[in-house]
């Protein structure tokens, strides 16, 4: 029976899901993630002596995947917000969110321009925007550590939550820019803002009409309990599709969405979004596989010295100094200022970001911007996998020691795990069952 998929590539993905199902808990006692595994994987299976398939990185079934991938998770992440409770506690958030991803941005730009080679301003500005958003995935376990003030961890679920959405019009305008000759320059950023606009109406539309129709189709009883689930992982790739159709930017489309769909969706949220969770958690560990088998060995290659030196910087310097100019002033413990700007894991939105950046830039352009992406969010992907647990542990044990008046301190509302952020964790189900019952 002939077949149009490639069959022994589905095998060989298969194998290495099965293989995580089955030693994940005995791995992340070793504080060996779902990304550090599976980027492992895809190095293992596709180099060396075991080179079991080839993947190439300018495939359109590979660039569709982790776009996809991106939506559902900007989407699930933004639906999350609570922005009626945070309204009571915005001041932290507001300044990561406000201040601190534009300093990042902003400081990553100028030390690209600086120190990588042969690099111009506009695909500098590009590669300080990929780097900028963060992935509390890559560090679940501080998401999971109830030592950590609830505070705390609901500011890193905040921050990673919407910080990729924000830096999505960023990357697409440097990335316009990057691409435009001096001729053609005002139509390519012309046609950026376009995109980025009708994205946002479309997302805008799409999320109020359907967290509406959801919200009434609850109240009524009319939509069964086994495929509730279903409307939130539709309405992400409706917007997201549609989004492209008409010419827009579908990621804008669907973290709009998602922030209009969970601002009218407050009773059964959990219910609706937990289905779209798991399943772009599921394809976010195919990102990583192809990750590591696509785009690491390439990277690294070509690397130079600068490329590891901005890497360095990136995940220090440029993340931490804006961090701490942000929170000038918030009352916070300079160790919790530290763990805040430590916790800045680059991960997914970078590797979806780069991959766009390396398919749409001139060559030379593109295998600049791949290089320096891969080093930085592989050096991310493992130091801030294996020093989370860590960190958790002894920042927890710290924070005991301040007085119950101290900001960290500070009462919240209820905080509640994303299932999706902590997909593949062996403490995830025991972290969401406690949450359920946890009120901050």
């Amino acid at each position: 029976m002939q077949h149009g998929l490639d069959t022994f590539t589905l095998v060989v993905v298969s194998t290495c899901v099965v293989v995580w199902a089955l030693v994940a808990g005995r791995l992340e006692r070793w504080s060996i993630s779902a990304p550090i595994a599976f980027v492992a994987m895809g190095l293992v299976v596709t180099h060396g002596p075991v080179h079991l398939i080839e993947l190439n990185p300018h495939s359109s079934k590979v660039l569709s995947l982790a776009e996809v991938t991106l939506a559902l998770v900007l989407f699930t992440d933004a639906s999350r917000v609570n922005v009626h409770e945070l309204r009571h506690d915005l001041g932290l958030p507001v300044r990561l969110l406000a201040v601190g991803l534009p300093l990042t941005i902003g400081f990553g730009t100028a030390v690209a321009f600086g120190v990588l080679p042969g690099i111009g301003i506009w695909a500098a500005a590009t590669v300080g925007a990929i780097v900028a958003p963060t992935d509390a995935a890559l560090g679940a376990t501080i998401m999971e550590d109830r030592r950590i003030p609830n505070r705390i961890r609901r500011l890193f679920n905040v921050e990673s939550g919407l910080n990729d959405g924000i830096a999505t019009p960023f990357v697409n305008l440097f990335l316009a820019g990057a691409v435009s000759t001096e001729t053609s320059h005002a139509a390519h950023l012309g046609s950026a803002v376009r995109e980025l606009l009708v994205g946002a109406g479309i997302g805008v539309g799409i999320g109020l009409a359907g967290g509406w129709l959801v919200a009434l189709s609850l109240a009524r009883g009319w939509s069964a309990p086994a495929f509730r689930p279903l409307a939130a992982l539709g309405l992400a790739l409706l917007a997201y599709d549609l989004a492209l159709q008409v010419r827009g930017n579908g990621f804008v489309a669907a973290f709009l969405a998602g922030m209009c769909f969970g601002s009218l969706v407050r009773d059964g949220l959990e219910e609706a979004v937990v289905f779209a969770e798991r399943v772009g958690g599921f394809l976010a560990l195919m990102v990583w596989l192809v990750f590591g088998a696509v785009m690491v060995v390439p990277g690294f290659r070509a690397a130079s010295w600068q490329d590891y030196l901005f890497a360095v910087l990136a995940l220090t310097a440029l993340r931490m100094i804006p961090v701490a100019l942000a929170l000038i002033g918030s009352g916070l413990d300079r160790r919790t200022v530290g763990l805040v700007g430590w916790f800045g894991p680059r991960g997914l939105a970078s590797v979806v970001f780069g991959l766009i950046a390396y398919d749409t830039l001139d060559p030379s352009a593109g295998n600049a911007v791949l290089s320096v992406v891969v080093v930085t969010v592989t050096f991310s992907v493992l130091a801030h996998g294996l020093s989370a647990g860590p960190l958790a542990a002894r920042y927890g044990d710290y924070v005991r020691t301040l007085h119950d008046h101290r900001p960290e301190h500070a009462s919240t509302t209820h905080f509640r795990t994303r299932p999706g952020l902590a997909f593949g964790s062996a403490a995830s189900s025991a972290a969401v069952d406690a949450d359920r019952t946890d009120v901050g």
